[in-house]
């Protein structure tokens, strides 16, 4: 669900795309399952449908990462996954601070999928002189107050801002200030941050309103169908008779 742009130029050093990169978590995710129902190699089809990817996108991805495949036999489940687990960092030990630790910021203090994709949740942090020291996920809660040093005692480069939107940039600010470089932010708002520091923004109400406009629009082409209409707009909201300036026709009736 993470959503945002990054900071960063369109291709990373080793000249893969971002928009490779993005997708190479599905893959992981994908292979990880495999892996745990221990089957050996797997199609490019195959893969790609627990994706959601095509075949022809995945080839041209691990392509990417020097990874052809064997013709007849697919890919070698563990390989991959040692593979793109080594490009995406994940064979190594990431600290990681959490700064907000109300109802969101303590869901994701308790999340355990972190530990297993390579992340340390190395310290909680809150302003809320009430919450110091209370233990959370087996973890006592730290002051904002002695953020930096955290930081720099933990050798922390990612952050997660859970905090009210008002107090988003300040955490952002003290956190970049420090030394963190990429930062996950679930506040309700922009952050503005320097150049070589990348943000990913995770905004649950904007993806519950694109998801209502799409109820919306379900529900309004199942009342044009019922009184005898053509939907105005085809699967995925596109049409296929839209003009040159993407406009959608009017309804003729059925």
């Amino acid at each position: 669900m993470a959503t945002g742009r990054t900071h960063r130029p369109a291709t990373r050093s080793r000249g893969i795309p971002e928009a490779t990169v993005a997708r190479l978590p599905l893959y992981l995710r994908a292979l990880t399952a495999l892996s745990e129902r221990s089957v050996p190699t797997v199609s490019s089809e195959e893969l790609a449908a627990a994706a959601g990817v095509n075949s022809a996108k995945l080839r041209k991805d691990f392509s990417y990462l020097g990874s052809y495949g064997t013709r007849g036999v697919g890919y070698d489940v563990e390989y991959l996954v040692y593979q793109i687990s080594r490009e995406l960092g994940l064979t190594q030990d990431w600290p990681v601070v959490i700064v907000g630790i109300g109802n969101l910021g303590a869901a994701l203090a308790n999340y355990g999928g972190f530990a297993s994709r390579g992340f340390r949740v190395a310290a909680l942090i809150d302003a809320d002189p009430a919450m110091a020291g209370k233990p959370v996920a087996g973890m006592p809660v730290q002051h904002t107050d002695d953020l930096e040093k955290i930081i720099e005692d933990n050798g922390v480069s990612i952050g997660v801002i859970a905090t009210p939107a008002g107090a988003a940039q300040q955490v952002c600010d003290r956190l970049v200030a420090a030394g963190v470089t990429s930062i996950l932010n679930f506040a309700p708002t922009v952050l503005s941050v320097p150049d070589g520091v990348d943000v990913r923004k995770v905004d649950l109400s904007i993806e519950l309103q694109i998801l209502a406009f799409h109820e919306q629009r379900k529900a309004g082409e199942e009342a044009a169908g019922a009184d005898g209409a053509a939907p105005a707009v085809a699967a995925r909201g596109e049409s296929a008779d839209q003009g040159p300036d993407g406009d959608v026709p009017a309804v003729m009736p059925a």
